[in-house]
């Protein structure tokens, strides 16, 4: 499906149509059993499963190039897994939580608990860079929190927009999940929508647009943003391993990973040994890259010239630029917008490319000292989404992880702790607010409603006038210490 089939864009009326029978057939409908809820996860995993070889075409025709094999692992295998993974657990997520009530309340026969409800209609405003993965993904945490959902997906991949809203119109009546195509214009109405949640993944940027619109109706948020991963080495790391996983985790999609290591931070005087395992490890994987069919396209002209800038400002001002060309390729006349891994070494803190999430193939290096030289750095910076450390000392992989606030950590790897479904994935401060993923999607999906039975005893009935000699009992043994 090519960009220009893409489907109309819809109206704001359009929009609030959609949602207010959404909202009707909630209230009416009431909220799903289990036996519903599995059956919408059931039509996700058929929906792409049936759409399992369309979805690496119409990546690769947004982005000029993107692996095949690449796009089946991020984009297909990982929806299906996170929504089996749901289908499996969400008749235990789903019941109640029995809680304690005060004393002596609950020795009179009063009773606590907590219903996990859902909220009603979901919005999902998804990214570019894994666009089916980050629009069905969500999918599993919502539907097991019995919610609706309306999409909207991101313009700069027009093809897998429009394919996604032909799938899942097979599979879904509106009024269960509906998808809205659109410019920025459309993105704008649809986030002042009321939703009873809204979920945004994209740039921090962005993300304050939406949360002043979501603000306007007091819709809940959960944001999933990015910023400067970092990734510490320490003194004991394997050089070897830290280097190849790195390097594996920031060629991925040409770097184009909110949780994409953003920067690597070594100790003094290892700087020279991990650029050349780097440039090992990048051979290894990527003998050519200009028509290597493993190695993704930046995903158009803007992007391309942003990086292209943040290359020149560093060299400008004193970087040490390291492309790793494998086969010394000329990159300045292509048909795509590939870009080699390209290492800056020691960059300072005036340049772009440590002043912005850089989501492509280039890796700042840094060295450092003393590991506390590496945390005071991180600290100084705004929290991240993911943070990295390779060694073998747990105490000083503790060290960093205690000392520094971040979304998520991988030891002795990168990215991989988003692929665990029993781990919240999400971040804090300017990386984001809220997390999904497992139990914790079906929770950020639902309302947790009190529920308090009270007793039969009469005895209740003492803090209701006139007061008496009991109650003042009552009192005096509760209030102290």
């Amino acid at each position: 499906m090519s960009a220009t089939e893409q489907t109309p864009s819809a109206s704001k009326a359009s929009m609030q149509a959609i949602l207010a029978k959404q909202k009707q057939a909630h209230i009416s409908e009431g909220a799903w059993d289990v036996k519903k809820r599995i059956d919408m996860m059931d039509r996700a995993i058929d929906a792409v499963l049936s759409y399992q070889d369309e979805i690496p075409k119409v990546l690769a025709e947004d982005f000029g190039h993107r692996s095949q094999e690449a796009s089946s692992f991020t984009d297909v295998m990982s929806c299906i897994t996170t929504l089996k993974d749901a289908k499996k657990h969400v008749a235990k997520w789903m019941r109640p939580s029995k809680r304690k009530v005060m004393f002596p309340l609950g020795l009179l026969g009063a009773k606590g608990r907590v219903d996990f409800v859902p909220k009603g209609t979901v919005g999902v405003i998804s990214p570019w860079n894994f666009p089916v993965n980050l629009t069905i993904t969500p999918l599993a945490g919502i539907f097991a929190a019995g919610n609706r959902v309306m999409i909207k997906p991101s313009e700069f991949t027009p093809a897998t927009s429009a394919m996604m809203a032909k799938m899942f119109a097979e599979y879904y009546d509106e009024s269960e999940l509906a998808v809205i195509t659109g410019g920025p214009e459309i993105g704008q109405e649809f986030s002042s929508l009321a939703f009873d949640h809204m979920l945004f993944t994209g740039a921090t940027s962005i993300a304050k647009h939406v949360m002043r619109a979501a603000a306007e109706n007091l819709v809940p948020l959960t944001l999933e943003l990015g910023g400067k991963s970092p990734v510490v080495i320490g003194e004991d790391a394997d050089i070897d391993v830290a280097a190849a996983r790195i390097m594996t985790g920031k060629t991925l999609n040409a770097g184009q990973i909110c949780l994409a290591p953003d920067y690597v931070m070594v100790p003094e005087g290892k700087m020279g040994d991990f650029v050349e395992k780097a440039k090992l490890s990048v051979e290894t994987m990527f003998p050519t890259i200009m028509d290597n069919p493993d190695y993704t396209s930046v995903v158009n002209e803007r992007h391309y010239d942003r990086l292209k800038s943040y290359i020149a400002d560093a060299e400008e001002k004193g970087a040490e630029i390291v492309e790793i060309n494998p086969a010394n390729e000329d990159f300045s006349q292509q048909e795509h917008h590939k870009i080699p891994p390209t290492l800056v070494l020691n960059p300072t803190d005036d340049m772009k490319i440590m002043q912005e999430e850089i989501f492509g193939p280039l890796m700042p290096v840094k060295s450092y000292q003393a590991v506390d030289e590496a945390v005071d750095y991180i600290n100084q910076n705004d929290r991240p989404l993911g943070l990295y450390y390779f060694g073998t000392d747990m105490s000083k992989a503790n060290k960093v992880i205690d000392s520094t606030t971040s979304g998520g950590v991988t030891v002795n790897d990168v990215i991989m702790h988003i692929a665990q479904e029993d781990l919240p994935f999400g971040g804090v401060g300017p990386s984001g607010m809220g997390s999904y993923h497992g139990y914790d999607g079906f929770r950020e999906f639902s309302h947790a409603k009190a529920v308090y039975t009270q007793s039969k005893s009469r005895m209740v009935e003492m803090t209701t006038p006139p007061y008496g000699d009991k109650l003042r009992k009552v009192l005096k043994m509760q209030i102290k210490k």
